[in-house]
């Protein structure tokens, strides 16, 4: 078959961010996908005929895939999870009682040191995959743990099961547990296998990513090795930045040469266009303008931040000096696998920072929709790829159902579709996801369920 050719069209309701303030819905739209993934064309209903005659290229009709949507169903662009830790799946909902460095001690890093053994990480990864899917997530920025094997294991489950990810192996040899490190030149050589062996897989779904944990954790020759070898392979780099106070002011004492713990990422070349910052809480004023300098994005983790009572990002701030926002839910500081439940917490999160800046105006729920989708296509450097639905782009969508038999959620006669999808967004959740699409393919429902209903 041509890769041009026609291969489903999807009829029904479609909202997408064409900005962050303009929330597009276009009732009984419909939505051409090409064999390759891709959009064909976005399109009134009325004019759909003309549309499929128009992009069938040589193929039969018949062949086209045609699902039609009921007046309580929308399709919506794939969510873009921005910061997730594939191994702390396991004990999410658990632990939340430390901040965030003694939570790395009691919990994360005994649980982490026990995916060397395959089959636990099989577990976790099979299950996280999964569940991210089900939730929602056709894209995942995951941190692995240090392990070689568990990393590629990661990486086998984003593509049985259809996800899009990065793949991180996490990167420390120093301040962490004799139980659970590395030394400088293993971290290097297994970040250096792991690239090759993802880029191996010539899978279009999965990316290799640079991931040293965060500077406390990684020698200053191990950052400018992971900042060579990001830069030598065109791959991305994600870390953590400025989470809790004691973590900036362990920076300060580690890197006391360095005027913050922005210009310490920044000095190793581990800041540039293509680094996903996780949190941010305590940038200063010259740390964002550094950010917007070299292009680098940050993940908003709202939920985590909360959770280990580690401060609130003001993401108006960080938008104001137009730096790319996304959103992480950053498994398991944030204890919750879904992103809409990011979305509301960024709403709460914006609503704290107003209430101690009435200057700063809480974002809207089209703003926090925007950032799932949209601002996390930015944050990822996939944003005229992912995002929104625009001819050329690829089909990563979810097909919401507002009526769904469990559905935790009453719709009524007289509700638009506006105020359904709006309904969705607060009070929705896996049971309203009806079916998920990625790069044109359905992942959502598992072969097995789909085999076990019909």
């Amino acid at each position: 078959e041509a890769k041009g050719a026609l291969k489903h069209v999807f009829k029904g309701n479609v909202a997408h961010s064409l900005s962050i303030s303009e929330l597009e819905i276009i009732e009984n739209g419909a939505i051409g996908v090409r064999e390759d993934g891709t959009i064909a064309f976005v399109s009134a209903q009325n004019d759909v005929e003309a549309n499929i005659a128009k992009h069938l290229n040589g193929v039969d009709r018949a062949q086209v895939s045609v699902h039609e949507l009921a007046r309580t169903q929308i399709i919506i662009p794939g969510l873009i999870d921005t910061h997730i830790h594939a191994p702390q799946y396991r004990f999410a909902g658990t632990g939340t009682d430390l901040p965030l460095l003694k939570w790395l001690e009691k919990y994360t890093f005994p649980f982490e040191s026990q995916c060397k053994d395959t089959s636990v990480a099989s577990d976790v990864f099979d299950k996280v995959v999964r569940r991210t899917l089900r939730n929602g997530t056709t894209t995942a920025v995951y941190y692995s743990t240090i392990h070689y094997d568990a990393t590629m294991i990661l990486a086998q489950r984003c593509a049985k099961y259809g996800q899009r990810a990065f793949i991180g192996k996490v990167c420390m040899d120093r301040n962490s547990p004799d139980f659970y490190v590395e030394t400088t030149q293993s971290s290097l050589e297994d970040a250096k296998k792991i690239v090759a062996q993802v880029k191996g897989m010539h899978n279009p779904l999965l990316v290799p990513i640079i991931t040293p944990r965060f500077a406390p954790s990684c020698t200053p020759e191990l950052m400018r090795a992971l900042g060579d070898l990001a830069r030598a392979e065109d791959v991305p780099i994600q870390s953590h930045i400025s989470e809790n106070k004691d973590e900036v002011e362990w920076v300060r004492s580690l890197h006391p040469e360095l005027s913050t713990y922005t210009h310490v990422y920044d000095h190793f070349g581990l800041l540039n266009d293509r680094t996903i910052m996780a949190h941010g809480v305590y940038l200063s004023d010259e740390e964002l303008d550094l950010f917007k300098q070299r292009e680098a994005a940050i993940s908003h983790c709202p939920t985590s931040n909360f959770v280990l009572q580690s401060g609130v990002l003001s993401a108006r701030r960080v938008l104001a000096k137009g730096i790319k926002l996304g959103l992480g839910t950053d498994v398991s500081g944030g204890p919750q696998p879904s992103l809409l439940h990011a979305i509301r917490e960024a709403l709460s999160a914006s609503s704290a920072v107003f209430f101690n800046d009435p200057a700063s105006k809480p974002l809207l729920y089209q703003e926090a929709f925007y950032l799932a989708t949209v601002g996390g296509a930015q944050v990822i450097g996939m944003q005229d790829k992912l995002g929104n639905f625009q001819t050329g782009k690829i089909f990563d969508a979810l097909v919401v159902d507002f009526a769904s038999r469990d559905s935790p959620f009453d719709v009524f006669a007289g509700d638009s579709v506006g105020e359904m999808f709006q309904k969705f967004v607060f009070l929705g959740d896996d049971r309203n996801i009806a079916s998920v699409w990625v790069h044109g393919r359905k992942s959502i429902p598992f072969e097995e369920e789909s085999q076990s209903t019909q």
